[in-house]
């Protein structure tokens, strides 16, 4: 005797039609807010849905690194906020060769480059210098860390502007990772010696000021993009590299604030020994 078909539950059916509308609302939302970016590949344009997660990875975690140092500026740890400017400037660095080693460049992963740069080396550096001791020196102290800010921001613009059209040799200008490295060196070596008087409260108004003015002049700073990674070196370059990581490694914050302080004055000085070869103008 064959058993007719049961008829299904009026439940199991307003059920099956919410899962539906769920999954419509969820695929709607995926179109909505999905990167949709035109490249060329072969010659010719394609459109090309969704992000590269390998680079972008790299430029979230420089991203938290900068905003880990704000928080820790903020609570009085600026030991801890300058070395994650640092660990920012590593990720940063890495996020580009990264993706130019696997082919994944895209015009998101730019912005969202540049945006996560002025957070790491634009806001932090100068909320970490204002927080620790610009705001002993009043209005002043605060419009420094302002001006360096606004540096900061301008030169990630013309940076973006300029990009292709200048010598990868150099920068124009102090590269704001560079001058974040400055900042957060000085209030590092600084902070860790306790040197909070009058006198270094000036130095530090200096050397933010210096910093953020440097980022937007048209002085030229090196590169190292010329410097080729893949090829053969003698064994001496890796016996220098390893000495560098010791003597570093001995005292961080002094090691390294000399060593950014002697790239950052490595452009004015260049630039004045190239006036002073230049032949003098004729009458």
């Amino acid at each position: 005797m064959s058993q007719e078909p049961s008829k299904p539950n009026h439940e199991d059916v307003e059920h099956e039609k919410a899962e539906h509308a769920d999954e419509d609302v969820a695929s709607a939302f995926v179109r909505e807010t999905e990167v949709v970016e035109e490249a060329v590949e072969d010659g010719r344009k394609v459109r090309r849905r969704g992000i590269y997660l390998l680079p972008n990875l790299f430029t979230t975690s420089a991203l938290f690194s900068g905003f880990f140092a704000v928080v820790a500026g903020i609570n009085g740890d600026f030991t801890a906020a300058s070395v994650a400017i640092f660990i920012a400037m590593v990720l940063d660095g890495l996020d580009g060769r990264v993706a130019r080693m696997t082919n994944t460049q895209s015009a998101f992963g730019a912005e969202y480059d540049s945006l996560s740069d002025m957070l790491s080396f634009g806001v932090a550096p100068g909320l970490v210098a204002f927080t620790w001791i610009l705001q002993d020196i009043g209005k002043t102290g605060w419009v420094v860390a302002f001006l360096y800010v606004a540096c900061a921001a301008l030169r990630l613009a013309r940076f973006n502007v300029q990009l292709g059209s200048v010598d990868k040799k150099w920068f124009i200008g102090l590269p704001s990772p560079s001058a974040a490295a400055f900042v957060a060196a000085s209030v590092w070596t600084f902070h860790s010696f306790d040197a909070e008087a009058f006198g270094f409260k000036l130095l530090m108004l200096l050397v933010v000021a210096a910093a953020g003015v440097l980022m937007v002049s048209n002085i030229r700073y090196y590169s190292f993009k010329d410097i080729d990674l893949k090829g053969p070196v003698p064994f001496v370059v890796l016996l220098a590299i390893v000495l560098g990581f010791v003597v570093i490694s001995v005292e961080p914050s002094v090691m390294l604030l000399l060593l950014f302080g002697a790239y950052v004055a490595s452009g004015p000085v260049m630039a004045v020994m190239r006036k002073m070869r230049r032949p003098p103008a004729s009458d």
